[in-house]
Parts: C-alpha cells; sequence; structure tokens
C-alpha cells in the first residue's frame, strides 16, 4: 500500500534525493543540504517508518524501500534522479538502481553492503544479538518490537549478488572510511562489480559524512559536478 513519505526539499535544478541510513532521518545530510542546494534541487527523504514517515503496512524490506522511492519519485513527477545513499539508504539506492537504472542518473553508495556478511563481526555479532533479544521481547513492547523491525533489516538484509551489478550503467561513487563498519574488501569489490563505478576511501567511520563533512562533501561535489 502506498504511503506518503516525509521529506525536506532546497534548491532548484536536477534532483539529488538523500537516502538515510537504519534508524535514521532525512537530517542525516542537514550538513550538506544547504551546499548541494547551490547546485541541485536536494531532496532529503525519510524512509517508510522512519523519521516522520508513517510505518504503512507493507513488508519492511529493502525492497519495499526501493519500491517507496519509486512512488515518491513518480508523485513528485521526478523522472530521474541523482541518488546519494548512506549505509541501508546506499542499499535502497542500490537495490532502486538495479530495479529501475533508468530513472538513475548518478549513485552515490556511502557505507553500503551486497550481504550482511559485508558488516565487520565486530559490529555484525552484537546486531544479531541485539536482534534476538528485541525479537523476544516484542510481544510485550512496541519499543522491543520496532528496534526488531529495524535490527532485522540488518540481520537479514540486502541480498545482492556481485555479478548482478553489471546491470547498473550510472556513474557511480563508491565511498566509505578508512575504518567504516563494512569490510574494506568488501566495499572495493562493489567498486570492481560495477560498471562505471570510482571509489573514494577517506580518513574516518562508517558515519563519515557526519565526522568529516569537508572531506566527504568535496568528493560528493567533485564526483557530481564532473
Amino acid at each position: 500500500m502506498e504511503i506518503e513519505l516525509s521529506f525536506t526539499e532546497a534548491g532548484s535544478g536536477a534532483p539529488l534525493i538523500l537516502l538515510h541510513g537504519n534508524g535514521e532521518d532525512g537530517t542525516y545530510f542537514a550538513p550538506h543540504i544547504a551546499a548541494l542546494a547551490r547546485h541541485f534541487r536536494v531532496i532529503a527523504l525519510d524512509t517508510r517508518g522512519h523519521g516522520k514517515s508513517p510505518r504503512g503496512s507493507a513488508p519492511f524490506t529493502i525492497g519495499q524501500f526501493a519500491r517507496d522511492l519509486r512512488d515518491f519519485m513518480d508523485a513528485q513527477g521526478i523522472d530521474k534522479a541523482s541518488l546519494l545513499g548512506f549505509s541501508d539508504g546506499g542499499n535502497i539506492a542500490l537495490t532502486f538502481a538495479l530495479k529501475w537504472p533508468q530513472r538513475v542518473d548518478r549513485l552515490i553508495l556511502n557505507g553500503a553492503n551486497l550481504a550482511p556478511s559485508g558488516v565487520k563481526p565486530s559490529v555484525q555479532i552484537p546486531i544479531v544479538l541485539g536482534y534476538g533479544l528485541s525479537a523476544a521481547l516484542a510481544r510485550f513492547s512496541p519499543k522491543a518490537a520496532h528496534r526488531a523491525e529495524l535490527l532485522r533489516l540488518m540481520v537479514r538484509e540486502p541480498h545482492i549478488r556481485p555479478a548482478e551489478l553489471a546491470r547498473v550503467p550510472a556513474p557511480t561513487l563508491v565511498i566509505a572510511g578508512t575504518d567504516d563498519m563494512i569490510r574494506e574488501k568488501h566495499t572495493r569489490l562493489i567498486a570492481q562489480s560495477l560498471p562505471n563505478a570510482h571509489l573514494e576511501i577517506i580518513p574516518g567511520d562508517h558515519f563519515i559524512a557526519r565526522t568529516h563533512p569537508e572531506a566527504f562533501r568535496q568528493a560528493v561535489e567533485s564526483f557530481l559536478l564532473a
């Protein structure tokens, strides 16, 4: 069932849609919106069940989030956009690009992964344990149920084969931190599997857009404005 996603918008020109990570909302990109809006129509979305967007009744999956993005673009009259996705937002952007490649201008994947195994064990093991505990408490606590639904995304999704990435023609920036929670080997695999990708590994952790905003924005603007 289609829902209305909450979003903020700034600037004009070619559309650039920002997709946040798990458990966050569009404000994650707040430090970058004004700068990017000098060149683009910047739209920061709240994913289904995140921020101010309603949960709805559809499955809480990366595939559903990609369909929500398609529906949002249809409703806004956007035929084609560049997508900047962080973490699960990157997974949504990549899933969208696989399903509707003709609707993607440029693609930026920040800390994305093709499968749960792409996450470092030191990060993934606590996530798996947290999911098990939250799932066990879900029947007694709405808060635990919501947390279980969020953690389930990281425990069970996504499932993208490297060979599938050959179907994504859009110029792509794959960007991650030197101390990212995604294995560097996995990030490099994503970049190598895409036919038109450029890889940037910059100093910082998974959250480089917030912890190293200048370096992150320089890489993003250099790519988008090239």
